[in-house]
């Protein structure tokens, strides 16, 4: 079998990908560009991808191939219609990454709600030897317990989010905006509720047609001015002009995205715009990525593989 790696620089370092040669013989790029993807693909029996299409112009050339492995949970990069007809299956790995995502909220939300930024800077600009007192409360914080975490989408990940803030103490309320009967123990609210109540609003829904553009400027502007609003879902959800918009007149607080509508993030993007550590955080889309997440991640495609290859 010849497998193809499209794209390992999108998995990170310190992965032992050496062992997939024990299923077959196997070509690794770091990164090709989307356009020159068929001529590489063309021996091509089975493809390792990331975020690269999967569709008829990429795999234009590849004659043989007979698995797609997605080394993710969502699949939008597939055109399935097309790699069924051909007969060619695919697999993606769901689950890998849920408590990576959730940790990864909750460190986005510490760092805007204690103001880390500031306080690191005071304590390293020299400030802190000067004072005449131990401690320095310019920049004052709620806790937890004292506040409303505010959930749309709970799936895995949202659901995993939910507990650990029930943990702290917060009220935990949930919205579904593709109309899901609501899941026990937990407690949904329509869309209005959800904004007028959350002083923490975390999105971890899929995106597609009831969630893009979902958060616009209509919406900051029915949220609270003390909210924090993170995104470790999906870029598209988030109208990023109106939340550039919303954090510079004050409508919410502060923001922390793990995502963005164009990855790389592009030069134009308005939320670059803002320079205040207090209002916004981006990560480069890294939610998913610790090192135990990524492992089991390469440890489940392996499995898949093995398998597809034994049932041949």
């Amino acid at each position: 079998m010849n497998i193809v790696f499209i794209e390992t620089d999108t998995l990170g370092q310190f992965l032992d990908l050496e062992r997939f040669k024990e299923l077959g013989d196997v070509t690794y790029y770091k990164y090709i560009p989307y356009d020159q993807l068929a001529e590489p693909l063309k021996d091509a029996d089975i493809i390792v991808t990331n975020k690269a299409p999967m569709n008829a112009q990429t795999l234009a050339l590849a004659s043989h191939v007979k698995l797609v492995c997605v080394t993710a949970t969502g699949v939008n990069i597939l055109d399935t219609d097309y790699l069924d007809k051909r007969g060619i299956k695919w697999t993606n790995v769901a689950g890998y990454s849920t408590d990576s995502v959730a940790q990864h909220t909750f460190a986005m939300l510490f760092y805007l709600l204690e103001k880390l930024p500031y306080y690191d800077n005071y304590v390293k600009n020299g400030s802190y030897e000067k004072s005449p007192i131990f401690t320095h409360l310019a920049e004052p914080f709620e806790q937890l317990s004292s506040m409303t975490w505010g959930i749309i989408g709970l799936g895995a990940i949202g659901r995993r989010v939910a507990d650990i803030a029930k943990q702290f103490g917060a009220r935990v309320i949930y919205y579904s905006a593709s109309g899901a009967a609501p899941q026990d123990g937990y407690t949904q609210v329509d869309f209005e509720t959800l904004l007028a109540e959350s002083d923490i609003l975390s999105i971890h829904a899929p995106l597609n047609q009831y969630t893009q553009d979902l958060m616009n400027a209509d919406v900051f502007k029915r949220m609270k001015s003390s909210a924090i609003l993170i995104n470790a879902a999906r870029g598209p959800i988030v109208v990023e002009k109106d939340l550039a918009d919303a954090l510079k007149s004050g409508e919410i607080a502060a923001a922390g995205l793990d995502v963005l509508c164009k990855e790389p993030a592009a030069p134009d993007n308005p939320l670059l715009e803002i320079k205040d550590s207090k209002k916004l955080l981006i990560t480069p889309h890294i939610a998913w990525s610790s090192d135990t997440a990524r492992k089991i991640l390469m440890d489940t495609v392996y499995d898949q593989i093995k398998d597809f290859i034994a049932g041949l």
